[in-house]
């Protein structure tokens, strides 16, 4: 196979791919929410769970998005420089993306800042978005929709030292009880800390990749994950924030070393309905989906 039929063949699997997370979610978010559920004993988030359910079964039946909001698309790249399309690989995302929007369908979801416009093709300056792990023998993409109303609660800050863990706590519950309600629970909470915004908020969209029941391998992290989520549970948002026992499927925390003199924090946000995959190619771009049975 040559450059150009490779690129081809590695653009209409993603956009297949992207198309089938968006009518579909990943086995880890379903299974979640149907423990969550059969843990419920309210009429209320008993009915809503089982709308849910139903929505989603649907879904996958008519084979239609699983929400109206389908987002903007990112995806998380982990990849050696031996991997063949290197090169091409954003132009070929950006593509598949395009293809994904009239053959799904996906709602048109990239409007251009200050010129207010829709492309209408979910692609514009910046998105997709593309964030590169250099990772080396090591093929494999993430992709993400990240809808409006899971999008509302992020939100990163640098706090003092003085401040410490609990002053982790205190940032992210009071984000979850102002805008948690906004973002359709139960929710899987991203939390990222480092030494600045920017890595702390890349932390944070990253944590959301990881399966939900992962742990953080630092021991002290994993018993704050445990903590925030029994934490933010005990808010009560219930499903669609209509009140229950529970408000987040897991929270997940990322980390890095950080300067003695700052605590970056940041908070990003997937709603119940998670839409993300993760697909590993291999060098001849055979493709295997794992977060999807």
């Amino acid at each position: 196979m040559n450059k150009e039929e490779s690129v081809k063949l590695m653009t209409d699997k993603m956009a297949k791919f992207v198309g089938h997370i968006g009518k579909k979610l990943p086995d880890d978010v379903i299974a979640k929410l149907e423990e969550l559920a059969a843990q419920e004993t309210a009429p209320l988030p008993k009915v809503l769970y089982e709308t849910m359910t139903k929505n989603q079964g649907l879904a996958v039946s008519l084979d239609r998005p699983s929400c109206q909001d389908t987002g903007v698309l990112q995806f998380w790249v982990k990849c050696g420089t031996n991997f063949p399309l290197i090169n091409e690989l954003e132009g070929l995302l950006k593509e598949a993306v395009v293809q994904a929007t009239f053959a799904t369908p996906l709602r048109h979801n990239s409007v251009e800042t200050f010129d207010e416009y829709n492309t209408k093709r979910n692609v514009g300056k910046g998105t997709p978005t593309v964030f590169w792990d250099i990772v080396p023998n090591d093929d494999q993409i993430y992709s993400y929709m990240a809808g409006g109303g899971c999008t509302l609660p992020g939100k990163a800050m640098v706090l003092m030292p003085g401040a410490g863990y609990e002053g982790i706590t205190d940032f992210v519950l009071d984000q979850m009880t102002s805008y948690g309600l906004n973002a359709c629970p139960p929710l899987l909470v991203g939390v990222g800390v480092a030494t600045s915004v920017e890595t702390a908020a890349l932390l944070s969209k990253k944590a959301l990749m990881r399966p939900i029941g992962s742990h953080n391998e630092n021991e002290n992290a994993a018993k704050m994950e445990k903590l925030l989520e029994d934490g933010i549970n005990a808010i009560g948002l219930g499903p669609q924030g209509m009140g229950g026992k529970f408000s987040v499927m897991g929270v997940n925390i990322e980390n890095t070393a950080r300067h003695p003199s700052t605590i970056g924090v940041a908070v990003n946000v997937g709603c119940w309905s998670h839409r993300r995959g993760h697909v590993i190619f291999d060098k001849d771009l055979n493709a295997v989906c794992d977060t999807h049975s």
